[in-house]
């Protein structure tokens, strides 16, 4: 039914009878423009800021004081797999900002550079351009919205340019090779399995794993869990788990 929403009308006004036509042309197409359209119009990309927020507060308390002490620390690595249109990666982004100023410490103390990605084309977009409407950022709270939006005062705000520059954004298929030059201390790729079977899921797993670093954290949704295959991750609490130290 979903994808039957979602492309129904467009193939009909394309002339194609057939899925399995369609698909066929995308994959065909020399330009790579309609296969991206057919990603763009068959991904969902629902997400909120804050979302799970107790998650960011343990990256804080726990997580970012681990990466730290590490030899590397100074070059904080943290990925937001499947970050839809941005609002995972700027909200993970705000809380290492204020937990940096509580602490009396510069931005640039550490590299934390975020790499956010996703397949969508259309949701990055929206994600590198930062604005929001003013309804959707109703969970920020007043002093971190003055901080680190700017109103247009149009109905919407826009990521102050500080919070833009921690993140980079970044086209990433889930489902072929990651190709990373060190590993990451942490992943969220929450709530993006519930869209794949149990193979694609234990193969996904199997890759974060062999690209995290001895310790690393990894974060999944709240509706999501590992319990039912082998992944090599220690079990921390509910939807975050650690790959064991050496």
């Amino acid at each position: 039914m979903l994808v039957e929403s979602r492309l129904g009308c467009y193939m009909q006004s394309k002339g194609f009878e057939t899925y399995e036509a369609y698909f066929t042309y995308a994959k065909n197409d020399p330009t790579g423009a309609e296969m991206a359209n057919l990603i763009n119009r068959i991904t969902t990309n629902h997400t909120f800021f804050m979302r799970e927020s107790d998650h960011l507060e343990f990256f804080t308390k726990e997580v970012f004081p681990w990466i730290e002490k590490q030899p590397d620390g100074k070059d904080m690595r943290v990925w937001c797999a499947g970050c839809a249109t941005g609002e995972e990666p700027y909200g993970l982004a705000i809380h290492i900002l204020d937990h940096l100023s509580k602490r009396g410490l510069s931005p640039k103390a550490i590299d934390m550079t975020i790499l956010a990605s996703d397949i969508s084309e259309r949701a990055l977009a929206t994600a590198s351009e930062g604005i929001y409407p003013h309804e959707e950022l109703q969970a920020i709270q007043p002093e971190w919205l003055a901080k680190y939006f700017k109103d247009l005062f149009n109905g919407n705000f826009q990521v102050s340019r500080e919070l833009r520059s921690c993140v980079a954004f970044k086209k990433i298929n889930l489902l072929e090779p990651f190709v990373v030059k060190k590993p990451f201390h942490t992943v969220f790729c929450r709530n993006v399995m519930i869209y794949f079977d149990s193979e694609t899921r234990i193969s996904l797993i199997k890759r974060l794993n062999e690209i995290m670093a001895p310790g690393a954290y990894l974060f999944i949704g709240h509706s999501e869990s590992l319990t039912s295959f082998p992944h090599g991750f220690k079990y921390v609490k509910p939807s975050i788990y650690r790959k064991p130290p050496e």
